[in-house]
């Protein structure tokens, strides 16, 4: 190996892009499927398609925090045994419910590619 062979790949490691650091586009484009069986589909359908399950995570959040909420008001305000095992439950539904949609665009990928 001689020093131009070096200096051409330090030129091309120099030349190469920086990797992008992550944004807003990153975050929002983790909620979105992988649109493989959809790739079909036209902008406005993805576009419903994202904002449909953004909505539906917002709503398994809400459940969520509303379970938080019983379960500590429940317990230590109004010493409501019962009410603290609903908001368990709530809590319980609500994350499992963001898991499930947070996940179904990968479901749908694979379900689609075992079925080619």
């Amino acid at each position: 190996m001689n020093l131009s062979s070096v200096d051409s790949i330090a030129i091309g490691h120099l030349a190469e892009e920086p990797p992008k650091k992550p944004n807003i586009d990153t975050i929002i484009g983790g909620i979105a499927p992988d649109w493989g069986p959809f790739a079909s589909l036209g902008s406005e359908a993805r576009v419903m398609v994202e904002v449909v399950m953004a909505v539906a995570i917002l709503a398994c959040l809400g459940i969520a925090v509303w379970g938080a909420a019983k379960q500590r008001i429940g317990a230590t305000a109004m010493r409501d045994s019962f009410g603290a095992e609903q908001g368990k439950g709530l809590i319980i539904a609500g994350l499992t419910g963001v898991f499930i949609i947070g996940s179904l665009g990968t479901l749908f990928t694979i379900v689609y590619g075992m079925a080619i």
